[in-house]
């Protein structure tokens, strides 16, 4: 196994998680929740992943002001230079600028994985193989690699990106297009045209490309650290970034890399993945029981009740009769029973009503 000390990685772990509301909560969201009672968070095991990859003081984390405490509690071994604490919340492409910076003066000649902290892996061995040919891809060529899936289904909470011409290296393609969150039946369009593949959120390159794009998508800010003083100290940096985060757009990684898609490829992956930020998801990748029912850690009596997915809190009992395709959530003070069906826009919806309607204590 490659451990070189060129290899980095960048954890994006600051977000509120609402798709996967009531049981993601404002306080404690999904990236720091041990969904499946494996003893270990979303947070825990993509560094567990990651950690066996790369040196582990080549991790970073990034994550908000409001997670610090947790992050450090979750990850004992993580350094405190490799946790970067975002002063207000700013989407995912500002955690990467920062997180640039702090990578570039450590090693210009760093290739960068960047992931976000909920996902799941089926396959670790696939996972290794993809990562690792995606950093000696990159290594000596000025391009973004984007790792894609194979969709499963017509989901419309994801990301698309349709694959072109091969590029000179085994199931790496050129990226032809990217559609973010389509319609239902464009999803279903884009599943069956065998062309287009779940984008993961893994992006793969070297930082002095990643300096190149963040300099075009950031250049009014980032400049002025870059240009007035480059060889900036550690406290220096972290004023600038104190200072000037609030000035960053509201943009994620993923439209700032694939918005752009002239130099980004894309691997074709077989790893086994599923984003674990949405219910549906969670249904897709979990254990079917009985009737095609998914009963996460939950102590449940089912009749004549089909293709639900169901999570109840320790020491609770439900019992469900007649009950087709829904979801069935209990957290702490609230209790969601909804359809499954395009539940990624229907639970954060709900969960901003309820935000309005009844206040903080029940997000």
């Amino acid at each position: 196994m490659n451990m070189s000390n060129n290899n980095y990685c960048v954890i994006l772990a600051g977000g509120k998680g609402r798709r996967l509301w009531p049981y993601s909560r404002e306080k404690s969201p999904k990236q720091f929740i041990d969904f499946f009672g494996t003893g270990r968070t979303q947070l825990q095991s993509t560094f567990d992943r990651f950690s066996k990859l790369m040196p582990k003081e080549n991790i970073l984390v990034c994550t908000n002001k409001d997670y610090e405490s947790i992050v450090k509690e979750q990850l004992t071994d993580l350094n405190d230079d490799n946790l970067l604490i975002e002063p207000v919340l700013r989407n995912t492409a500002p955690s990467v600028a920062w997180a640039h910076l702090r990578i570039y003066q450590r090693n210009p000649n760093a290739c960068v994985v960047i992931t976000p902290a909920d996902q799941l892996v089926l396959n670790e061995e696939a996972f290794a193989r993809n990562i690792l040919q995606g950093l000696e891809f990159v290594a000596d060529r000025k391009l973004i690699l984007a790792m894609g899936v194979k969709p499963t289904r017509p989901e419309p909470g994801y990301g698309y990106i349709q694959s072109g011409e091969p590029c000179d290296a085994e199931n790496i393609y050129q990226v032809q297009s990217f559609t973010e969150k389509p319609e239902r039946e464009f999803a279903q369009i884009f599943m069956e045209s065998g062309e287009f593949f779940w984008n993961t959120g893994i992006f793969i390159v070297h930082v002095k490309k990643l300096r190149e794009r963040l300099d075009m998508l950031f250049n009014e800010v980032l400049r002025n650290l870059l240009k007035n003083n480059p060889n900036y100290t550690r406290e220096e940096e972290v004023k600038f970034i104190n200072d000037n985060y609030p000035s960053y757009p509201n943009l994620s990684i993923d439209y700032g890399v694939l918005d752009h898609k002239e130099d980004v490829c894309m691997m074709q992956c077989d790893f086994g993945w599923a984003d674990l930020g949405t219910w549906h998801s969670i249904f897709e990748c979990g254990h079917k029981q009985g009737e095609d029912n998914v009963v996460v850690n939950s102590e449940v009596m089912l009749e004549n009740s089909h293709n639900n997915v169901i999570k109840l809190p320790e020491g609770r009992l439900g019992i469900i009769s007649g009950l087709q395709g829904f979801i069935v959530a209990e957290k702490d003070n609230v209790l969601l029973i909804c359809p499954k069906g395009d539940s990624s826009s229907l639970v954060k919806k709900y969960a901003n009503e309820v935000q309005m309607k009844w206040g903080d204590k029940y997000i």
